[in-house]
């Protein structure tokens, strides 16, 4: 494959990371980012590279993706992709959820393994569907919760690490073997 056309939709640290990333990749071109709004760090970086910001009300319609799109991933986005918008793109739609799923979907996946007492916590790129964390499971990668971890050591130190991770990694087999 010559490039892999991406739209990211997501926010904060691990939007950002992905997109920092994808930037230094000469076979990736990023086409579009829908954080929730303008300020956001995906925006604001995404600005600096004059890369398309078009953001959405928690759910991305078709209309809003760019002609041409190869996959749209999802980090810490919160949006739910209608199956015409995944549809859109040659790829589909792909996400990272940080669990172990089908275990804690949802968004307080992080926050149900702290107050469960998981020893083993991880996160998982998947498949979109018309679910919630409900696709098809494409990897995963598990971490110990050490003695000292907290809610935001967990997200911030390992579960939004290990998503750029996951992403890098699929987006490489995708690029070698499409």
């Amino acid at each position: 494959m010559n490039e892999l056309k991406v739209m990211i939709i997501g926010q904060k640290w691990l939007a950002e990371q992905l997109l920092a990333w994808c930037l230094t990749q000469s076979n990736i071109e990023v086409v579009a980012v829908s954080p929730p709004n303008k300020t956001d760090r995906l925006a604001r970086l995404a600005t600096a590279h004059q890369i398309p910001i078009i953001t959405h009300n928690k759910t991305l319609t078709a209309d809003q993706v760019p002609t041409g799109v190869d996959i749209i991933l999802t980090a810490h986005a919160y949006c739910f992709v209608e199956k015409q918008a995944r549809d859109k793109a040659r790829f589909g739609a792909v996400g990272y959820h940080p669990s172990l799923l089908p275990k804690y979907k949802g968004k307080h996946a992080v926050k149900l393994a702290f107050d469960n007492g998981d020893k083993i916590v991880g996160g998982s790129l998947y498949q979109l569907d018309d679910g919630w964390d409900t696709g098809q499971v494409l990897a995963q990668k598990s971490v110990t919760v050490d003695e000292g971890d907290t809610m935001t050591s967990l997200w911030q130190g390992k579960l939004a690490p290990i998503g750029v991770e996951l992403f890098r990694g699929y987006l490489g087999e995708l690029i070698d073997n499409p």
